[in-house]
Parts: C-alpha cells; structure tokens; sequence
C-alpha cells in the first residue's frame, strides 16, 4: 500500500496578501467590467471568477472570443460592493460596509456576513445611499430578518424612499418598482394611529397593496386566533414596544 505524501501548508497570509494585489489590478487581466451609474472600470480576471464563482461562470463563458475582449456592463451594481465582491472571491475575505451586499451573485458566506452586519448597524445602514441602490432581491432578503435592529415605522419610510428613487432611475411607478419587497413589511406591528396616517399617505402616493393594509387592520380587530399570528405580525430585533403587540406573536428573543 503506498504511503500517502505529506502535505505542506504555507503560510496564508502572505497567499492572501498576493491575491488581493490582483483585485482591480490591470496586470495579467484578461476581463473587464463596467461598474454602477458612475460606469467605473473595473480589471479582473477570467479564470479565477469562473472558478469560484457559479454567476461569473455563466457570465463569462468558458473561453474569451477573439481579440480585445469588450467589457461586460454592469450598471446596476454598486462599484463598492462589486469590489467587495471580488475582494472576497481573490482572498476568501472582505471588508464589509454598511450596503455591501452580494445577494445578484449567490455568493453565500458573504452574504451572510453582510446581512449580519446590516442587522446590527440597521439604523445607520438606513440612511446611506447604498441602501437605495440595493436591488430587490437584497432588499426582499433583509426585509425577512427578524434580527433587524430599526422600528417598523422607520422601514416603512426606509422602503418608499427605496422606491422612490428606484422609480426615477427606472422610470417606473413606485408601486410597480416596490412590488416584489413591500408586502414583507409587517404593518400590523404598528398602532392604529400610524396605520391610520400610512393609510392616508398611501392614497396620496399608492405604494402598498390595499389588501395588505386591511390585513394589518384585522390583526388591530381581532387580536387573537390566526389573524394575530405570523411572519406580518411578528416583531422584530428592534421593534418598539407598542401596547397591542400584547396580542401578537411572543416577543423578539
């Protein structure tokens, strides 16, 4: 029987501290990207992506066609965070900020690191721009978070700025846009007078599905059985004591 060889292991500081020179490094790339609004240049390169990345490999293909490549456009990704994104892929490790998340690239551990630094910095995380430019799928991922740390209230005017900037770039009605997250806002946590003023601002400015809002008011008339119980009624990390949540669901733990 042959022996098994002995495995070396070098240090991985100095591995790591060589790959994360490559990162938006021109030398030796062989892909380009087009970055966010501001269409920042982005080097990178071909065989590592696709190695370690499912979405880059479908994006890339298998083989560069012939001559100067074209960059591939990416307009909807924030630059920061296709950096940190790229960070994490050369190095196995990133320096997270408060709206770098990569939900568009099914990148798991670091998605769960970003969402979890966004949980405990939720407040903050509310006011930055990167927040606005966060794609419904990140946004419909946090919005199911229980561990968030902000009040109901505060993601309610968090969404429809969201929205309303969404709309302008896409020129689209704010409805439309928020559509695929806003039904994961759960209004019965609020109190009948903020029901009451969200209510009359929806008609104003429709954002959220009347239904959904009827929902909220049944769980405020009931208070008990199934209409009580649930994901909408649930309360979150941060939500604010108000006194009908003694009838929903048990508290945050």
């Amino acid at each position: 029987m042959e022996t098994p060889g002995l495995i070396v292991h070098g240090e991985a500081a100095p591995f790591s501290t060589a790959l994360r020179s490559l990162v938006n490094n021109p030398l030796y790339s062989d892909v380009r990207f087009v970055v966010g609004q501001e269409r920042q240049e982005v080097f990178a390169h071909r065989c590592l992506l696709a190695c370690r990345c499912n979405f880059f490999q479908r994006l890339l293909g298998s083989e560069p066609g012939p001559g100067v490549p074209s960059p591939v456009v990416l307009s909807t990704v924030p630059a920061e965070a296709f950096l940190a994104v790229l960070e994490f892929l050369y190095t196995n490790s990133a320096k997270l900020h408060r709206h770098s998340i990569a939900v568009s690239f099914g990148l798991g551990p670091l998605q769960e690191r970003c969402v979890a630094f966004i949980e405990a910095h939720s407040q903050e995380t509310l006011r930055t721009r990167g927040f606005l430019e966060l794609s419904a799928p990140a946004l419909l991922l946090l919005l199911r978070s229980d561990k968030l740390c902000v009040d109901e209230a505060e993601l309610v005017l968090a969404a429809r700025s969201w929205a309303r900037v969404g709309a302008a770039v896409l020129e689209r009605p704010a409805a439309e846009v928020a559509a695929p997250v806003v039904r994961e806002l759960r209004l019965a946590l609020l109190a009948p007078a903020e029901l009451s003023a969200l209510e009359e601002q929806n008609r104003r400015e429709p954002l959220i599905p009347v239904e959904q809002i009827v929902e909220a008011w049944k769980c405020h008339a009931l208070r008990r059985g199934d209409a009580a119980r649930g994901a909408p009624c649930r309360r979150r990390k941060g939500t604010l004591p108000r006194e009908h949540h003694r009838f929903l669901d048990l508290p945050f733990k």
